[in-house]
């Protein structure tokens, strides 16, 4: 990827980053989900929407994951889906857990069933 636009994709990532912490401290995580994909419409196929978002979850993963603040996976899920949702790619929020004596959580992003980020063994809880 060239270096032009591998800055742009950054600015992109933190601008985004920069919108969901703003939402997130105005309302809960549906409404944020529902305001990041308002007006989005599918308009790829299913194969090319998969390869859009596994091309903008390593970014977005590498660019958020140094940072000094929160970059945790519901943060780097939300701003991914954002990004999908401005390229015309519909995406669902997934919540995961794991089972266990203690309680993990972790969440994601799947277009049609297909995870664009890591799920690292978690069952699905919901789905947003």
């Amino acid at each position: 990827m060239p270096a032009d636009l591998r800055l742009r994709v950054a600015v992109e990532i933190v601008t985004s980053y920069l919108e969901v912490r703003w939402r997130m401290f105005r309302g809960d995580v549906r409404a944020v989900v529902a305001a990041l994909r308002a007006g989005a419409v599918d308009r790829h196929d299913a194969v090319s929407a998969y390869r859009i978002g596994r091309r903008l979850g390593q970014p977005v993963r590498r660019t958020l994951d140094p940072l000094p603040w929160d970059s945790r996976c519901l943060m780097r899920s939300l701003v991914l889906l954002r990004m999908l949702a401005r390229r015309g790619v519909v995406c669902d929020l997934v919540i995961g857990v794991r089972p266990g004596e203690t309680f993990e959580a972790h969440a994601w992003i799947e277009h049609e069933g297909h995870p664009l980020l890591p799920t690292l063994g978690y069952e699905r809880l919901t789905v947003l």
